[in-house]
């Protein structure tokens, strides 16, 4: 095989994966489809081993993640008042609580798939929702995500389990710690919080 049909063929490849990044659905179907995937071959996940599951969420999903604007969108109006070194603590520490909210749901995976649900956007939309079904024993779980273009490649900015959008979720809790200590405050809580959960 000559020089040029090797470039030709590894052209060809980086088309088909760049063409599967870039519409949303087919990402979260990839996302989702490796880490059931993984969860289930790997045996220390499976004994609800949180390190590795932690490790496999950083690797793989977050990535994905538009966390500044996920973070921004639970702060609400305070988030213009931070501070940049703040606003980094607040990104750091609801990092840490969504991945080990994400990754406590998936020691529960056993059996399950993933099924998209036709997406309905315009070529043109730089946001949309995607929305998916977790299916196993019992209830499908649905499992939506929004997800916003930017640089040409798709982030997720928003969940939505079970009918309920996380940072919506948040969003109340956190206006009630910042309203009763201030962005410090809510950097506090969520630190104690988080060493909570390590322990």
């Amino acid at each position: 095989m000559s020089l040029k049909h090797i470039l030709a063929g590894l052209m060809v490849a980086a088309t088909v994966t760049a063409q599967a990044q870039a519409t949303p659905d087919a990402l979260i179907k990839q996302l989702s489809t490796e880490v059931i995937d993984t969860v289930k071959s790997d045996k220390a996940i499976q004994a609800g081993d949180l390190g590795r599951i932690i490790a496999l969420v950083d690797a793989k999903v977050m990535p994905h993640v538009n966390f500044q604007r996920m973070t921004a969108s639970a702060v609400g109006r305070h988030w213009r008042e931070a501070t940049l070194e703040q606003k980094a603590k607040l990104q750091a520490e609801f990092k840490t609580l969504l991945v080990r909210t994400y990754a406590g749901a998936l020691t529960q995976v056993k059996d399950q798939s993933v099924a998209l649900k036709p997406l309905r956007a315009a070529a043109g939309d730089t946001e949309v929702v995607v929305r998916t079904e977790i299916k196993g024993k019992g209830e499908p779980i649905q499992l939506d995500y929004r997800l916003e273009k930017s640089d040409a490649a798709w982030k997720i900015y928003d969940v939505n389990v079970l009918g309920v959008w996380l940072v919506e979720q948040y969003k109340s809790s956190f206006a009630q710690e910042i309203g009763a200590g201030g962005i410090d405050g809510l950097i506090g809580k969520l630190a104690e919080r988080n060493k909570g959960a390590k322990s």
